[in-house]
């Protein structure tokens, strides 16, 4: 009857556990979604886009065998990143996720070359985590507006900043061990 108490107690205890890390990361989201220069509507349409672009090219033959193109929006501006064989296939991305709706602008960034190797990706990951970091640190930078992706060293911004903002986040990446490169896709906005 003992083990029979304390294996229920162990699954509830599991269960409670699982409650709370939803709550604690449904908290999470909720701060970074308030403090969020976009509407909230431009925050669903943003994932929407995502989901969008990613089944239309895991749909298509070219841009699904072969390529490795990581998709993300920020405001209805597109960034494709990843490694494809071929210029075509490059621009196949472009073509299939510009007429998405809610997509404003495409930033085409794909690399002709072979997929990354999983290590890369684990460096570049470590990389993100580290320029967001300081991002977030730095009091004249709104690190909560500016999205960080990086692909195989090379580190793209995105974001509605103003200029000052840019350029400061710019600088920050810039000087983050392991980045060989800094891309700007901001939105820049009046103050």
């Amino acid at each position: 009857m003992n083990t029979l108490k304390l294996l229920c107690a162990c699954t509830l205890l599991a269960v409670l556990q699982g409650c709370a890390a939803a709550v604690v990361a449904g908290g999470a989201t909720a701060v970074t979604s308030a403090n969020d220069r976009r509407t909230l509507g431009a925050q669903i349409d943003d994932k929407n886009v995502v989901l969008k672009a990613v089944r239309a090219l895991s749909d298509d033959a070219a841009t699904a065998e072969g390529s490795n193109i990581n998709v993300t929006s920020y405001n209805g501006v597109l960034l494709l990143t990843g490694q494809t064989a071929s210029e075509a296939i490059r621009q196949r991305a472009e073509e299939l996720t510009r007429s998405i709706d809610g997509v404003r602008n495409v930033q085409n960034q794909i690399r002709l070359g072979n997929n990354t190797a999983m290590t890369t990706r684990t460096r570049d990951g470590w990389i993100s985590t580290k320029v967001k970091t300081q991002l977030l640190a730095d009091k004249q930078v709104s690190g909560l507006n500016i999205k960080v992706v990086t692909e195989n060293a090379e580190v793209f911004l995105l974001g509605l900043v103003n200029e000052q903002e840019a350029a400061k986040a710019v600088d920050i990446a810039r000087h983050v061990d392991g980045v060989s490169r800094v891309i700007k896709a901001f939105e820049i906005r009046n103050n």
